[in-house]
């Protein structure tokens, strides 16, 4: 009988040693899974360490360490290398602008020869042409290059954005005659606030404006500024072939369409708002209504 006893004991001092360790396993499997949720979302600058006493699982945290210290590795080398393409970009787009100058200039004063022929003029035209397409290249490349390099935060403020619209139409009016556009403009009659940031929220409209001269067909575009749970500006010009848009790809780099997105630009410009909308913790969308293409940046309302 004293055996049995001992025996249950035993075996109850055994299963209870049993179910500590695999508690303290348990935790130690919860603390590794936790540590490498924070690796992946804060940084790799961090090591894995266990504090119970099995070989296995010892064995697992050190490779695991092992390859934090290699993903770390690459996503330094990844960086940097990131950091030399845009900063070879930007080199690149700021050379071009000094030739494009000379250019222009010579073109220029080619217009004004009375010797030239008909012929000539026309290729002058064209050849004039072609050098604002790279020099709007050149531009949309310099500019990307500024903002994703730009990790800082911005600071947003209060500010009037129906009588920023305003101003912003109001000093390219001449602009919006050049390219023989016509906008119609709804706004309320009542200021709406925002916070945003003045020159940013400058550089995404005249962003969604130029997409209108490069891509509208025909010479009406739309204006409108709403107010829903949100502030809500949209561009809105008919293009030539709505089908052909994928409208999940458009704010993507690089993203050229085929007749409706043909043209100008290295197809950066709309990629270039939704960074600009980014920074001031806007969204962008777009919808194909009635064969126009609208693009609308969705800004939060100031309180």
């Amino acid at each position: 009988m004293l055996v049995w006893k001992i025996s249950a004991i035993l075996l109850t001092i055994f299963c209870l040693g049993l179910v500590f360790w695999m508690l303290r396993m348990k935790k130690q499997l919860r603390n590794i899974k936790e540590e490498l949720e924070a690796t992946r979302d804060k940084s790799y600058n961090r090591q894995l360490q266990v504090d119970l006493f099995d070989r296995d699982l010892t064995d697992m945290t050190a490779e695991l360490n092992r390859n934090l210290d290699y993903q770390k590795q690459l996503k330094v080398e990844t960086e940097k290398a990131e950091k030399a393409i845009r900063q070879s970009v930007s080199d690149i787009a700021h050379d071009l602008r000094t030739p494009l100058t000379v250019v222009k200039g010579n073109l220029q004063m080619l217009r004004m020869e009375e010797s030239l022929s008909e012929k000539g003029k026309q290729y002058v035209e064209l050849c004039a042409q072609k050098a604002d397409e790279i020099r709007e290249m050149a531009d949309d490349f310099f500019q990307l290059s500024l903002l994703e390099s730009d990790l800082e935060a911005v600071e947003l403020k209060r500010m009037d954005l129906t009588e920023a619209l305003l101003q912003f139409l109001t000093a390219r009016e001449a602009l919006i005659r050049t390219n023989h556009m016509e906008p119609e403009v709804i706004f309320p009659q009542k200021s709406i606030f925002v916070l945003a940031d003045e020159k940013l929220l400058d550089r995404m409209l005249g962003n969604l404006l130029n997409n209108v001269f490069r891509h509208a067909k025909g010479d009406r575009f739309l204006i409108r500024l709403e107010e829903k749970e949100e502030t809500v500006i949209t561009f809105a010009n008919e293009v030539e072939a709505p089908e052909s848009l994928h409208l999940e790809s458009l704010f993507e780099r690089t993203y050229r369409g085929d007749k409706a997105r043909s043209g100008n630009g290295a197809g950066l410009g709309l990629y270039i708002v939704k960074l600009l909308a980014g920074k001031q913790k806007a969204t962008v969308s777009a919808a194909i209504k009635e064969n126009k293409l609208e693009i609308s940046v969705h800004l939060p309302l100031a309180k």
